[in-house]
């Protein structure tokens, strides 16, 4: 359960905005959505090392010359 303190001469807006922040940091949407459909164990690990790869590519640490 989210718990959201209404500071003292906050507008509703502001408070709300902290609201939709915390809901998805904690990640209750993107688990619904993951949960919706079954997927096997077996294409879940391949999306990850696609991802990895992906990542590792644009962040990675590689040395051009």
């Amino acid at each position: 359960m989210l718990i959201i303190n209404v500071k003292d001469n906050e507008s509703i807006d502001k408070a709300l905005k902290r609201c939709k922040k915390k809901f998805e940091k904690t990640g209750v949407l993107r688990e619904l959505r993951s949960r919706t459909a079954f997927q096997k164990p077996s294409v879940k690990r391949r999306t990850e090392v696609i991802k990895a790869t992906y990542k590792e590519r644009m962040y990675g640490n590689h040395t051009e010359q």
